[in-house]
């Protein structure tokens, strides 16, 4: 069984600790001393939203994207969160910086969603949403996860999208030689949401991250292969998906003519 990304404090176990009088530190190791030293007394920056980290490490055969393949169920089973919720800048920073993205192994997946939200697509709270995906090369990889996990966590996603919806998360999936950074929200019919998202990712990137046109996209959940809503759910979605029809259907008919009654004539 592959083992799962570790989550560990680096050195924090010793911040308390002083070099006994007959040690001789170097410059190097002072200086790191003196970083953990102004780490430990830092106060703690708080996040708007807490927030958890997801592992996934998915079962044979699975379908393309992360969140799918069989049922919501049955997916679910196979998450599994590390470490305690992220509270603080200081929390995010310990966690992206001891978590090795390099170690995630071929079609294991890792999220990072705010709490109350699974990276699932038949979640009752995700079923209406939908994604955009970067299929990002694996040499920029973790730098281009790192900028779009500060993005969601830091906010600046929520910021640009409707009021009426939400960001819940973003993940990175393994692929043979490539990484797919996927950031989900929660209402796909809001195309502004749509079309803000990919324009601030864009903007905010760096020319050397920047991804070309053809490396990314936008899906909703329902439309993957392997989305299976929950039969207490379907029915919405059914629903859902007549009235939107119905709404399109209007909206492309041609306008009725004018009927013109004229007063009968004076006798």
């Amino acid at each position: 069984m592959a083992t799962r990304p570790q989550l560990f404090t680096r050195g924090l176990s010793g911040l308390s600790q002083s070099s006994s009088a007959g040690d001789i530190s170097s410059p190097a190791e002072q200086r790191d001393d003196a970083k953990r030293n102004l780490f430990k007394t830092m106060r703690p920056l708080p996040t708007q939203h807490y927030w958890d980290v997801y592992f996934d490490r998915p079962k044979e055969q699975k379908p393309e994207s992360g969140g799918g393949g069989g049922t919501g169920q049955e997916y679910t089973a196979q998450l599994e969160k590390i470490g305690a919720p992220i509270e603080s800048v200081q929390d995010f920073w310990r966690y992206n910086n001891n978590t090795p993205v390099e170690n995630i192994k071929m079609r294991e997946s890792l999220y990072l969603f705010k709490s109350g939200f699974r990276p699932v697509w038949e979640d009752r709270r995700n079923i209406n949403g939908g994604s955009w995906t970067f299929r990002v090369p694996k040499a920029i990889g973790p730098d281009f996860w790192t900028r779009i996990q500060l993005l969601a966590i830091g906010e600046k996603l929520q910021s640009v999208i409707d009021e009426a919806d939400q960001i819940c998360g973003v993940g990175l999936s393994v692929r043979f030689n490539s990484h797919l950074i996927t950031v989900w929200h929660r209402d796909s019919s809001k195309q502004n949401s749509i079309d803000a998202i990919i324009k601030c990712i864009l903007e905010e990137l760096p020319p050397e991250l920047q991804p070309k046109q053809d490396n990314y996209f936008y899906k909703k959940h329902s439309d993957h292969a392997g989305f299976k809503a929950p039969p207490e759910l379907q029915a919405v979605l059914d629903s859902q998906k007549r009235n939107a029809a119905a709404a399109a259907a209007a909206a492309a008919a041609p306008d009725a003519p004018a009927v013109t009654v004229e007063p009968p004539a004076a006798q």
